[in-house]
């Protein structure tokens, strides 16, 4: 299976760049996905090995802030059902859950911040389903052409971590 690139978007307020890096193992679970495109994504098509860029959402100035590698494929989230949770959902079951989960690990932070102001002035980026007005998924698809083109804008080869 050939590897996928992907975009995830977290709320640094929330959970940034610099809680993966110090998280455990540079580990975390992506958990709380609520949108049924996104969880689709996270069911069908998102494996371990692929790679993906961390983007910073939900503030003034977002973008992307690091390089993450999946280190475990779609899971059941047991945020759906802890009542305590601000995920919570009451119409999922066990037996059947609705909302799924995967483990990130941190890669590496971009020498440069990629800012999504540069990203909107780059040709090589005008289908990338972030620039597209009204995107709001938290995981989205990145092609190849587009993941050399943020990484060479971020500081990196562009051909690196493509194998």
């Amino acid at each position: 299976m050939a590897r996928r690139y992907w975009l995830l978007k977290s709320d640094p307020d929330t959970f940034g760049w610099r809680e993966l890096e110090s998280a455990r193992g540079g580990k975390t679970v992506w958990d709380g996905v609520r949108n049924y495109q996104a969880r689709n994504l996270l069911r069908d098509e998102v494996h371990a090995g692929d790679l993906g860029l961390f983007y910073h959402s939900g503030v003034r100035d977002p973008g992307v802030a690091g390089i993450i590698r999946v280190a475990r494929g779609a899971e059941p989230d047991p945020t759906q059902f802890d009542p305590r949770s601000e995920s919570f959902d009451p119409k999922s079951r066990r037996q059947d859950p609705t909302w799924l989960q995967i483990v990130v690990e941190a890669v590496r932070e971009l020498p440069v911040f990629v800012p999504l102001e540069l990203l909107r002035t780059q040709t090589a980026l005008r289908g990338m389903p972030l620039l597209r007005r009204g995107q709001r998924l938290s995981v989205q698809p990145v092609t190849e052409k587009e993941w050399r083109c943020v990484l060479e804008l971020g500081g990196l080869p562009p051909d690196g971590f493509l194998t």
